[in-house]
C-alpha cells in the first residue's frame, strides 16, 4: 500500500513538472518563474529513492540509474537558476532531461 502511495505521488509530481516546462513554453524559459520547479524536481528524487528502497533488491537497475541521474542534473540546472529565467538551453535541456525519464519509464 504504501509503495502504491508513493509511486502514485511520484507519477503526478512529474506530471506536475512536465506541466510546469509546458507552461513556460511560449517564452522557452525566460519568462518568471519561482522555485516550484526545484521544489518539484527535489520531490521527484526523492520519491524516486524512496520507491527504490522500497523495492530493494529487485530493482532494474538499468533503469533506476539513468532517471536519477537525469534529475540530479534537473535538480543542479533548477538549483543554478534560482528565480532567474532559464536560457533557451537550461530550458531545452530540463524538457529533454524529463522526457528522457519518462521514455525510459515506460520502456520494458
Amino acid at each position: 500500500m504504501l509503495f502504491s502511495i508513493v509511486l502514485l505521488l511520484h507519477f503526478f509530481v512529474f506530471a506536475s513538472y512536465i506541466g510546469h516546462l509546458g507552461i513556460l513554453w511560449p517564452t522557452r524559459g525566460g519568462g518568471p518563474r519561482s522555485r516550484k520547479g526545484m521544489i518539484m524536481g527535489l520531490m521527484i528524487l526523492v520519491t524516486g529513492i524512496l520507491l527504490v528502497l522500497m523495492k530493494y533488491p529487485h530493482v532494474n537497475y538499468y533503469k533506476v540509474v539513468p532517471k536519477t541521474a537525469a534529475f540530479l542534473l534537473v535538480t543542479v540546472i533548477n538549483i543554478r537558476f534560482g528565480n532567474r529565467p532559464y536560457t533557451p538551453l537550461a530550458y531545452y535541456t530540463l524538457l529533454g532531461l524529463a522526457l528522457l525519464a519518462a521514455g525510459i519509464a515506460v520502456y520494458r
